[in-house]
């Protein structure tokens, strides 16, 4: 995927210097329709002098579809975390940055962001399969009470659960669904992915049957539940020390260049 100039534009004018920047959403997970906006998510570096008082700022940066988003007919939006919460949250069982990590579909990086993504094997526990399980569960919720249904969060559906079993499995983290169908081999995933990519975001499914889903989904779960209680992955994060060591170079760092940016490698 070729990265939009105007999606490096946003970056570039990020408010404080940037680790990483990549793509998330719909076009990481394969199943864009034509107007799905672009989920930029990533991390920040605050200067030191701004993380030793009393109050931490500007820890989470969010600059959203509604504040400014609409550039030449692009709709985006953009949120970072400081590299301190980022990796908090990393060590903490949370797919969410496990995925923005791991992104192919990259905007914005630097050496660092290279150095953190080498560690993030280290941050994969059999615990992950929590977080599938339960946004599974929400996203099911969602497509229920839904009227009429639409094929977005029954996707988000099948794609978490099939990401979380192919972790648990492989400690490889994938989020394209159709690639993930070429292992999990459902004969449905193609039809939901071209309602979903040949109609707009909102769009209604024109396979509602709840019940044979429903039958789906919980084998699916069944499978990632079975997956946890097999796995090789370890109950605890082993990569919290270089993590820190990390944490503490790229902070230090600041003291003497407070207004430089990580030195950006070319995404074009």
């Amino acid at each position: 995927m070729q990265v939009d100039a105007k999606l490096i534009e946003t970056a570039a004018a990020h408010p404080r210097p940037l680790l990483f920047a990549t793509i998330s959403g719909a076009h990481l997970y394969g199943f864009p329709s034509a107007d799905s906006d672009f989920d930029l998510r990533g991390a920040h570096v605050l200067p030191l002098r701004e993380v030793v008082g009393l109050v931490t700022h500007m820890e989470t940066i969010e600059r959203g579809n509604q504040a400014t988003a609409q550039q030449d007919g692009l709709e985006l939006d953009i949120v970072t975390h400081d590299i301190k919460k980022f990796i908090t949250m990393l060590l903490k069982k949370n797919g969410y940055v496990l995925e923005q990590l791991l992104s192919p579909l990259v905007v914005y990086t630097t050496p660092q962001h290279d150095e953190l993504k080498s560690l993030a094997p280290g941050c994969i526990t059999r615990h992950h399969s929590h977080h599938y399980l339960g946004f599974a569960h929400t996203e099911w919720k969602l497509f229920e009470k839904e009227h009429p249904r639409r094929v977005k969060p029954l996707l988000y559906v099948y794609r978490v659960l099939m990401t979380g079993i192919h972790l648990m499995r492989t400690g490889e983290v994938e989020c394209n669904i159709m690639r993930l169908n070429e292992e999990f081999r459902l004969p449905f995933i193609p039809d939901l992915v071209a309602q979903k990519t040949g109609g707009p975001e909102q769009g209604a499914c024109h396979q509602p049957d709840a019940d044979f889903h429903h039958q789906q989904v919980e084998r699916l779960t069944g499978l990632l539940r079975t997956a946890h209680e097999t796995s090789a992955l370890p109950d605890l994060p082993t990569a919290r020390p270089a993590l820190e060591d990390l944490l503490l170079r790229v902070r230090m760092a600041t003291l003497n260049a407070p207004d430089n940016a990580p030195p950006a490698k070319d995404c074009t």
